[in-house]
């Protein structure tokens, strides 16, 4: 199929208006026309009926037979030429005034009436010739015919021309548009200032330029900080290996060498995984299975799994939960991952002999689980960035990472259609609380913090 551009089309579509629109406009001024002149020759042939009647009815009181009739025929002549007049009247009283011959009825306009007179009925029929109203209507119709193609004909070179010059910023706007590419993306489209339809298009055209240049600056940064990340390991691994392999050594020097080869290869392993994670989250064909989770099932799974930890750095994770269920609609397995990164965050930020709290509060529309430490807390200015990829607070103070815990631990919650909200003060501690929406499964209860039953690991 041929594609037409819009230029063409839009002045295809406005001669076929315009035709539609002027042939319409030629038919009411036709119709009117014809319906005016009708009316005035059937107006015309009222009053000379009416004369004729009344010339008739006083001639009839002096006169009879063909008397009567030569005055009606000197009354007809007095008419507008081409008249015609007939008169029949009950007792055979005939009078005809042929002021034309009447070969063509179709070109007569006919006006017929019955009057009484000496308690005779008369039938009256007048007509006129409507030719020249007929010619009259004959020159407009041709006019008319004639010369709504050209006016439809200079309409389509002044459609064409005004398309043209509407059309000029969308084919400068999509000229500039081309020359943009990956490598500048910074740059951007003029605005027309107009105010009109198409500056609003460009307006929205530079913010999608914008958003792509951030996240192609994102994506770009991203790469370059798992490109990072990945080659201290590698490179760890290349030298122990180069080192173990320089000499004969004894086998306990190899042993060592294996195992900060395997630490290093489970590092890399878990960032490889977090990343992996990450881009499916990051995916819009990747689907999440959801279904009704107890969050409280979830959350003594992790601290089970991580008792061994919080042993090992002394320090007390404390579970508070409510009575009631609290249910929400999420994939089991993301939700442990994220309530995981919490705890190990708060694990690292803790000191020694120090505790986490964790709570779970429901309500009839709202479940939150919040996490909270009492260790050192994040500075005012790492704060905003703490759930950027690869963003490390000073890890003199934590246990180290790769920086995709808490950016993982977002994404999953915006998944499930929840928020991350972040209350922190340095050398006091901080506290992560995860709101999730409730799913519908009948009331459900919060029980103040001081009479919950508590898990202690």
């Amino acid at each position: 199929m041929q594609r037409r551009s819009i230029r063409f089309r839009l002045t295809i579509w406005y001669a076929v208006v315009l035709a539609a629109g002027l042939s319409l406009f030629s038919l009411l001024i036709w119709v009117s026309l014809r319906h005016r002149l009708m009316q005035e020759i059937d107006q015309d042939l009222e009053g000379r009926a009416s004369r004729f009647e009344r010339y008739f009815a006083s001639e009839s009181n002096e006169a009879a037979g063909d008397q009567l009739r030569d005055e009606l025929q000197e009354f007809c002549q007095a008419l507008p030429p081409s008249s015609y007049v007939e008169l029949h009247g009950a007792s055979g009283f005939t009078f005809v005034y042929p002021g034309t011959v009447r070969d063509n009825e179709s070109n007569l306009r006919k006006l017929q009436r019955q009057f009484t007179f000496h308690q005779e009925r008369f039938e009256l029929e007048i007509a006129a010739p409507v030719a020249e109203a007929e010619h009259t209507l004959d020159l407009l119709r041709l006019l008319l015919w004639s010369t709504i193609p050209v006016v439809i004909a200079i309409a389509c070179i002044g459609g064409a021309w005004l398309s043209g010059r509407a059309l000029k910023p969308v084919n400068d706007i999509a000229a500039a548009a081309l020359t943009i590419s990956i490598e500048n993306l910074a740059e951007r489209l003029p605005v027309p200032p107009t105010g009109d339809e198409l500056a609003r298009l460009t307006e929205v055209l530079n913010t999608m330029f914008a958003r792509l240049e951030s996240a192609v600056r994102t994506l770009s940064q991203f790469v370059a900080d798992a490109s990072h990340e990945l080659r201290t390991p590698l490179a760890v691994i290349r030298t122990t290996a180069e080192l173990a392999l320089r000499r004969v050594r004894p086998a306990e020097s190899y042993r060592d060498s294996l195992q900060e080869v395997a630490a290093e290869a489970e590092r890399m392993t878990r960032l490889v995984e977090e990343l992996l994670i990450l881009a499916r989250h990051d995916s819009a064909t990747t689907e999440m299975p959801l279904a009704a989770v107890d969050v409280r099932d979830v959350l003594k799974d992790v601290c089970d799994e991580i008792r061994t930890l919080a042993e090992m750095r002394q320090i007390h994770v404390k579970l508070f939960y409510c009575d009631s269920a609290a249910v929400i609609s999420g994939n089991r397995q993301a939700l442990h991952r994220l309530f995981l990164v919490l705890l190990d965050n708060a694990l690292n930020f803790s000191r020694p002999g120090g505790e986490v709290i964790v709570k779970v509060e429901s309500s009839e529309s709202r479940i939150a689980v919040s996490v909270e430490d009492f260790g050192a807390g994040i500075s005012e200015s790492d704060l905003p960035h703490i759930f950027t990829r690869f963003y490390r607070v000073d890890q003199s103070r934590t246990g180290g990472g790769h920086g995709l815990g808490l950016s993982l631990a977002k994404s999953i919650a915006r998944v499930h259609g929840a928020s991350i909200d972040v209350q922190s003060t340095e050398a006091v501690g901080s506290r992560f609380q995860v709101n999730f929406s409730a799913r519908d499964s009948g009331p459900i209860v919060a029980v103040a913090a001081s009479s919950m039953p508590s898990a202690k690991i």
